[in-house]
């Protein structure tokens, strides 16, 4: 099978993602940093039209948006399986993943982690703590639903990984390293555990920010 090569900007939880994934499955991949001056260059945007992050390739076949990634490579690489067999968890896989990038992302980690950490390490600005505070409410209201989709189950969809863990831990394990995460985290014990596990498993530990930007 051909070796799968993944373009994305260091640091960035969906690439993160896509990184996982591959590592979980045991495929060869190879990472092709992009830089973030270089996202609307005619080679990004050839891979990805809308000017982001990840895209994959895979021999002759090249795609983009995270979520079809992943699923794509739970199909091509079926062991272990990332996709719940039973259609309720599925399901619950499916709405979680959009939690990620409906709620989670857009307007959390958009706002506090670009503010706190992306703007900061990558572009040298200082927070906006207005922008900061405006994106608390909503933040409580994200970090409350997952922590009860989660429940009392070791992973998201239950007793085993799925999509939605790999996809929500990126974003979530950045997350933590605002002051932000600590007051919103106060109250979701087992949100915090999951994270933990999580940041603990070797395809995690492999792809932090430092690690994939060492691979330049």
């Amino acid at each position: 099978m051909s070796t799968f090569v993944v373009h994305s900007i260091p640091g960035s939880p969906f690439g993160r993602a896509v990184l996982v994934t591959l590592i979980e499955k045991q495929a060869d991949y190879r990472l092709a940093p992009v830089s973030p001056a270089a996202l609307r260059s005619p080679e990004n945007l050839a891979r990805h039209p809308f000017g982001r992050v990840p895209s994959l390739e895979h021999g002759e076949f090249r795609m983009f948006e995270t979520q079809a990634i992943l699923r794509y490579l739970d199909r091509v690489l079926p062991a272990p399986p990332l996709t719940p067999s039973d259609p309720r968890a599925a399901a619950r896989m499916d709405q979680l993943m959009n939690i990620n990038d409906w709620y989670l992302f857009q307007g959390v980690s958009s706002a506090i982690v670009f503010q706190r950490i992306v703007g900061p390490r990558l572009l040298g600005l200082v927070p906006d703590e207005a922008a900061i505070a405006a994106a608390l409410p909503k933040a409580k209201v994200v970090i409350d639903v997952l922590g009860q989709q989660l429940a009392d189950r070791p992973f998201f969809t239950g007793s085993a990984l799925s999509l939605a863990d790999i996809l929500l831990a990126p974003q979530l394990d950045m997350f933590s390293e605002t002051p932000e995460w600590k007051l919103l985290a106060a109250n979701q014990p087992k949100l915090v555990g999951w994270l933990e596990r999580m940041t603990t498993r070797n395809s995690m530990r492999a792809t932090t920010w430092d690690t994939v930007a060492a691979q330049r």
